[in-house]
């Protein structure tokens, strides 16, 4: 069986379409994989994305809630942001955790690194597990006005079964933070925290 796995497109010109400092959109003629002709836009992020689920002492995990305007509706999700290209996700990760919700964190541990609506953008998230906590201020950019909420672990791993959570790198990292625990693929220590 031939190898269907390189890219079947044939662009025949690239257009930029509109730029700001988050996104750059761009429009190509193309061949389409059956060879007649059309068009395919794409929107290119200026920066990477980052997702944090912070574990305390006691279990739990904080929530960052806000209103999300593309949808016309208030989120709860993990702790995110994003980062500069080039920039380690790691760095960007730490940054954003403290921004949003004041927390520090001694452990790190990688999730997931996903791709978003990858038929219309080339976002890239990059998400992990942080634990040993201490809490200082948090300071919010003036795009976000948030609400931070503390749940066990379990309740937020709900949140996202029940439908509560529906934010893409939320519930992919929940789901898979749970999984990990459950496979004791994480420190002790940790998995029976989330698993409590």
């Amino acid at each position: 069986m031939p190898d269907k796995t390189g890219n079947p497109w044939t662009i025949l010109l690239t257009k930029p379409i509109y730029e700001n400092p988050w996104i750059r959109v761009v429009e190509h003629d193309v061949l389409n994989p059956k060879g007649k002709p059309g068009i395919y836009g794409v929107v290119h992020l200026q920066h990477i994305a980052t997702g944090i689920i912070p574990i305390d002492s006691d279990g739990c995990t904080t929530l960052v809630g806000q209103y999300r305007f593309p949808l016309k509706t208030y989120s709860w999700e993990i702790p995110e942001g994003g980062g500069k290209q080039g920039v380690p996700p790691l760095e960007s990760a730490q940054r954003e955790l403290l921004e949003e919700t004041g927390l520090t964190a001694r452990h790190w541990h990688p999730l997931l690194t996903i791709h978003l609506s990858n038929s219309i953008t080339d976002e890239v998230a990059h998400t992990f597990l942080a634990w040993d906590l201490e809490q200082g201020l948090a300071e919010p950019e003036d795009t976000e006005e948030l609400q931070i909420r503390r749940v066990p672990f379990r309740e937020a791993y709900a949140m996202a079964m029940r439908g509560e959570i529906t934010d893409a790198m939320a519930v992919a990292s929940l789901l898979k933070a749970r999984l990990l625990a459950l496979e004791g693929a994480l420190p002790d220590k940790l998995a029976k925290l989330m698993l409590k």
